[in-house]
């Protein structure tokens, strides 16, 4: 998993932060469920998210991030619970006069009308003045960098130009929160990469909270200040996107983010540095800092989490007792940046490596079927209880 680009906090232009116990959220979520019958979609969520947060939901297909997400928007009422928008109740709050705006997954442009005519729809809806609505969907457009397509239609632009004409549509009318909902998903990787840092830069400069729904894992990394990964209409973990990557709280968690290598088995004993685990997949004991072994107790049985990009790989013998495991590489890719291997190890169980191609010619390089060990360090892993 590529290190995130993160918005530094020090630049919201709001002194309100999760990292501020005085801080009051900006949108606060209590006890929210949805039903449908017999189905439950959500179920009895809370979550606060603060003002200029560009906030992700994570999760897969069900998990009840979109009813969520249109929950808050209006067009779905809850079955319980409530939601606060900047202090007020939505309760009984059309979705039209809610200080909420939605960019569509489908983007939902209109076909017949010019790029600047999308974008102006909303004002013109509203009564604005035709001299307001030029002036600021001139500004909108030149923000999007699509100034100089403005007489376009919706056709003649690609995938990218089509998403930024929402994202400007969605945001002429200078809403207070904008909900997207994965507003990424029709592009390429290659301009999905891009257009985050333009969605991140966007947001950064206009001040406005933006909460956005997406399943792709890089995606929520890239973009989000805070993710809540969500999994059967619940919050599994709700952190900063380096805290759900390096400590997840669950095994769901950790093996939703990324890759990971997944040893089992029982705490043999802890001190006041570092716990102790014995996996029958694992020639020797794992060591684990403390710091990253919270809630565990001797007999006690846990999982041993640890990012294929922790581990180190040799054919040489590595020293100690602990941490360390050898077996046969099994299959190997070259990924221009990283290498993967998977080795099997002699218990059966198989485990991937991640290898960044630092040099060029790495020369002797490990291929199939070669002897390998394997070792990583007492803070690269995390006990799970869960």
């Amino acid at each position: 998993m590529p290190t995130s680009p993160q918005i530094d906090p020090s630049k919201l232009n709001s002194p309100a932060s999760w990292r501020d116990p005085e801080a009051k959220p900006f949108v606060q979520i209590e006890q929210i469920s949805k039903k449908f019958g017999a189905f439950t979609a959500v179920d009895s969520v809370s979550l606060d998210i603060y003002k200029n947060e560009l906030f992700c939901l994570l999760g897969g297909s069900g998990s009840g991030k979109s009813t969520l997400l249109r929950m808050l928007a209006g067009f779905d009422k809850p079955t319980s619970g409530r939601i606060l928008i900047d202090g007020v109740d939505m309760s009984n709050i059309e979705p039209w006069k809610r200080p909420v705006n939605m960019m569509f997954q489908s983007y939902a442009l209109f076909p017949h009308l010019s790029v600047e005519a999308n974008v102006a729809f909303g004002l013109r809806r509203e009564g604005v003045r035709s001299q307001e609505v030029k002036q600021r969907v001139a500004e909108m457009l030149d923000m999007v960098q699509l100034g100089h397509l403005a007489k376009r239609k919706p056709f003649m632009l690609s995938g990218g130009q089509r998403q930024r004409v929402a994202l400007a549509r969605a945001l002429i009318k200078r809403p207070k929160l904008l909900l997207l909902d994965e507003p990424l998903g029709a592009l390429d990787k290659k301009l999905r990469e891009e257009t985050q840092f333009e969605l991140i830069n966007l947001q950064d400069e206009l001040g406005i909270t933006f909460i956005v729904v997406t399943h792709d894992q890089e995606e929520a990394m890239t973009l989000a200040t805070r993710i809540g990964v969500m999994n059967q209409g619940q919050i599994a973990q709700i952190a900063e996107p380096h805290q759900v990557y390096e400590c997840p709280n669950s095994r769901f968690v950790a093996e939703f983010i990324g890759n990971v290598n997944m040893f089992e088995g029982t705490v043999m004993s802890e001190d006041s540095d570092s716990v102790t685990v014995h996996s029958p997949d694992m020639d020797n004991l794992i060591k684990i800092d403390k710091e990253h072994a919270t809630g565990c107790a001797p007999t006690q049985s846990v999982c041993v989490a640890i990012r294929p990009e922790k581990m180190r790989i040799s054919r040489d013998p590595m020293d100690g007792n602990t941490n360390t495991t050898s077996g046969i590489v099994t299959d190997y890719a070259y990924m221009g940046s990283q290498s993967i291997y998977k080795v099997r190890l002699h218990s059966g169980k198989e485990v991937r490596v991640t290898l960044p191609n630092a040099i060029r010619d790495m020369g002797d390089r490990l291929t199939w079927d070669d002897s390998v060990y394997l070792s990583w360090d007492s803070e690269s892993g995390v006990v799970l209880t869960s």
